[in-house]
Order: structure tokens, then sequence, then C-alpha cells
């Protein structure tokens, strides 16, 4: 079996456990009579990745081979995760935020730092196999989307949308991917090496960026823009699953599979990283996030006008446009760093970047719009109402990317090259 067959059956995986519940896990909130709550739950990812993913960096890099943390990780995150499903199930419509939180928080806690982990072992491999990382790599990672995509159709065609079932899915393909990353090639770590202190081994060193204005601009316009990153994660699906309670769409295939219509968001993603190259040449940083950012204005403003019946072609839009909004953000953000820190920080500075968007913006983001969402959706008893106070919300979130987008039009500025450009 080759190599990057094996690594691609780790991205794969890697992937399709975080899609079992990601996307569904708000409409189960409802449900269980946790609606108010969705915005606590996607909070605590943002919260860990602001610390966990550097300390089990530390371990990987000094203690424990980077294969083996990262199958005790997803062991933890996935016998937790099996604990939140056992005790959902058992509760029935009894269940206790507390409890249910706190099993969900330690597993979340273990699996946001094997995003990084199965990076750093893709890359070793790769590199102790001599293979060119950057060509090898993406081939292997885009599968990690297919996983994603896989596992959000395998909830929604087996029911668990609503239900517990999608933990104790996301449980058994973890315990299997703790399982196989035992079998994956020994990544060496550097005992022998230079000592960091604490400060450069949890990448502190790149908050000095913040002294430079166009870096601090940046910076605060990710973390900004960051708020976006996760509302559509939490409260997409419970939003089109809420059409099933009027009459006139009950019966759409929208209203019926909220996770099938949603993974087209997935699909395009994939196939928006291959524009990237291209768009970055011809129109430079700047207007390629200034696209990303109107990408957002549209994703949140078509969920406002859309349906799921004669105004589907709405929502489908949405979809596509999420692939904009998403990879061209992250992905030239992350360009835009590299490019322009100096080596000794860049590690830090891409940390940094982390840290500003999918920890503090986004964090800031899903609280945020669960107080958007409960004032005008859960504050009202009809039905028909709660459509209505989802259509305010997301016109809400679209005004808010707005504002965003025209701040950093004139705020923010750069001289592109394109001859200079790669």
């Amino acid at each position: 079996m080759g190599i990057k067959f094996r690594l691609t059956v780790m991205n794969f995986l890697q992937y399709a456990v975080w899609g079992s519940y990601l996307t569904s896990m708000g409409s189960y909130l409802v449900g269980a009579g946790l609606a108010s709550k969705i915005g606590l739950f996607y909070a605590m990812q943002g919260i860990v990745s602001l610390f966990m993913p550097a300390v089990i960096g530390i371990l990987a890099d000094r203690w424990i081979q980077a294969q083996r943390l990262l199958g005790i990780c997803h062991g933890v995150a996935a016998a937790f995760m099996a604990g939140a499903g056992y005790y959902a199930m058992s509760a029935g419509a009894e269940v206790q935020f507390g409890l249910l939180f706190t099993l969900y928080a330690v597993s979340v806690a273990f699996y946001m730092p094997t995003i990084a982990l199965s990076n750093s072992v893709a890359y070793s491999v790769l590199e102790s196999n001599n293979y060119d990382t950057v060509k090898a790599f993406p081939p292997i990672r885009v599968w990690g989307t297919v996983g994603f995509i896989c596992a959000m159709l395998l909830c929604d065609a087996a029911g668990f949308q609503t239900t517990y079932m999608q933990f104790l899915q996301c449980a058994v393909l973890g315990f299997v991917l703790g399982a196989y990353a035992f079998t994956l090639p020994a990544c060496p770590t550097n005992r022998s090496g230079e000592k960091k202190s604490l400060v450069e081994a949890l990448g502190l060193r790149a908050f000095t960026l913040f002294k430079q204005k166009k870096m601090a601009l940046f910076f605060i316009f990710s973390m900004l823009l960051g708020v976006s990153l996760q509302i559509t994660n939490g409260f997409a699906n419970p939003f089109i699953t809420s059409f099933r309670d009027i009459p006139e769409f009950a019966s759409t295939f929208g209203a019926n599979h909220a996770n099938a219509l949603i993974s087209l968001s997935q699909v395009s993603e994939t196939l928006c990283i291959l524009l990237i190259p291209f768009c970055l040449k011809r129109f430079g940083i700047k207007n390629v996030m200034l696209m990303a950012m109107f990408a957002w204005v549209l994703r949140f403003g078509l969920f406002g006008v859309g349906n799921p019946g004669g105004g589907v072609w709405m929502f489908i839009l949405s979809m596509i446009v999420y692939g904009v909004a998403f990879d061209f953000f992250n992905i030239s953000g992350s360009l835009f760093v590299n490019k322009e820190t100096d080596t000794t920080i860049r590690a830090s500075a891409q940390g940094l970047f982390m840290i500003m968007t999918n920890g503090i913006g986004a964090t800031i983001g899903t609280l945020g719009a669960q107080a958007v969402v409960n004032h005008f959706v859960y504050s009202q008893p009809d039905p028909a109402a709660q459509v209505a106070g989802w259509s305010t919300s997301w016109l809400v979130f679209a005004a808010y990317a707005l504002v965003v987008a025209l701040l950093f039009a004139m705020v923010f500025t750069y001289k592109h090259e394109p001859e200079k450009a790669q």
C-alpha cells in the first residue's frame, strides 16, 4: 500500500470525523430544547483553538511522536463524543445542557489540535520519503474535504441530522482513525535540539507584528471577518430544517435534507481552491480578500431571501459562493502572511492568523450570532414567525459582512505588482 494512499485515508477520516456533526449539530440541539445554546457549542471550537493546538504541538515536537499523539487525541476525542451520544440517548427529552456540553467540550478540545497534527504527520512522512510536499500534499488534502462531504451525506441519508446518532457516527470514525494513526510511519521528535522558550513555543512572538500598521490592520480585519466563519455551520441546518414546520415547504427536498444541500458548499470549496493562484496573480491580495468579503454578504443575504421551495435556487447560489467566501479569505490570507513575514517568525505568524480568525473571531461570531437568533427567532412561538425571524437574522449578518468589506476597502492599502506575483 503506497504511502500517499495511506495519508489520503488519514485525511479522509480526519475530516469525516468533523463532518459527522459540524453542520447538523444545531438541528439536534433545537430538538433537544437547547436552541439558545447552539452558539456556545460552536464557540467552544474557537476557544480551545486558542491554546490546545499549541500545547499538543509542543508535546509532538519534544516528547511524543506525532502519529502516536494523533492516535491518542482521536481516541480521547472519540471516547468523550461517544459519551455525549450515549448520554443524549439515555436522557432523551430530559437532556441537560451542563453534562452534554462538558462531554462535547472535552471531545472538541482533543479533536481541534488533530487538524494541525495530521498536517504535520503528512509533511513529515512525505519528506522522509523524498516527496516534494508542495506538489504532493494538496492532492492528498483535498480528500479531507471529500471525507467531510461523505460524512455529511451519510448523516443525512441515515436520518441522523436531528438525532444524537451523529455523535456516535463521529465517535466510531474517531476510534477507527485513532487506531489507524498508530500504523503510520514514525515521525521524529526533537529532544536534542535547542529548547524554545514558552513564549516562542506558543507562537506569541508573532504579536510583535502589530507594531507594523499594515500587518496590524490585516490581523484586525482577519478577526472581523473571522466572525463570519462558523455562523452557517452552526445555524444553516436548523434554519433550513425549520421550513418543515411550514405546510408550503414541509415536503420539499431542501427542508428534509439540509445536509445534502449544505454539502454543495464543501464541493464549491474544493473547486474554488483551484482559482486562487490565478486570482491572486491577476487581482492581488486586497481584491481577492474583498471578493471573499462580498461573497460572505451574498452567502448570508441569499439565505435571508431564499426558501427550499421556489427560492431554493438562492440557497444553491449561496452554497456556490461559499467556496469563494471561505477559500479566498483563509488560503489567500495565509499566503499573505507567508509573504509578508520574516522566516524566523513565519510559523508563529500563521498561528496568530489562525488565532485571530478561527479563535477570537469565530468565537465572537458564534456567540454574537446566537444572540441575534435568540432575539429574532427563538423568542417567537409561531413557526411562521420563526422563519421570518431567520430571514431577518441572515440579513443582519449580511449587513455586518458588508460593513466590514467597505471598511477594508477604504482602510487597507496594498500595492499589487502582477509581475512579482507568484
